[in-house]
């Protein structure tokens, strides 16, 4: 991912501008025991299968992602042109750690991995994703998960 510093003075002094919105308190919940936990990956790295649609820029929607999933069917449709996918190619752990979850899950580290993780295009200012986000939270409960890991992008 670029740095700040690496960008033109012009564009980062635009990104420092933008506001931050409050998205108000957050409820606290307690975590499970790690050994015990059901996992799921949400990114925001515009990943999808190779037979769903591309992400388009400024897109709200998500794609699903199979637990079972072969790296090999996993594309990425992200836009922002500053993104570098040089670590995506050499490993796709580095943004959607599904290889990684699953030795976890056989050592016993956690309880098991999700069925479904999530994907977004993270060029996207979230306030638009006021239908989209609950739809996740909805399925991410009905899958029984009890943790997830959140991999900006």
């Amino acid at each position: 991912m670029v740095r700040l510093k690496d960008l033109s003075p012009e564009y980062a002094a635009h990104l420092l501008s933008l506001p931050i919105s409050d998205y108000g308190p957050t409820p606290w919940a307690e975590a499970p025991e790690l050994n015990q936990a059901r996992v799921a990956i949400i990114s925001t790295a515009g990943l999808h299968r190779e037979s769903d649609a591309k992400f388009a820029g400024g897109a709200t929607d998500y794609r699903l992602i199979p637990g079972d999933l072969d790296y090999s069917d996993l594309t990425m449709s992200h836009v922002s042109v500053n993104f570098d996918r040089s670590g995506y190619q050499q490993d796709p752990n580095v943004i959607f750690p599904l290889q990684l979850l699953r030795q976890l899950e056989a050592d016993g580290e956690i309880g098991s991995v999700a069925r479904w993780h999530y994907s977004f295009m993270g060029a996207t200012d979230p306030t638009r994703m006021n239908e989209t986000a609950p739809q996740v939270a909805r399925l991410l409960k009905e899958d029984g998960v009890t943790a997830a890991i959140l991999i900006p992008v």
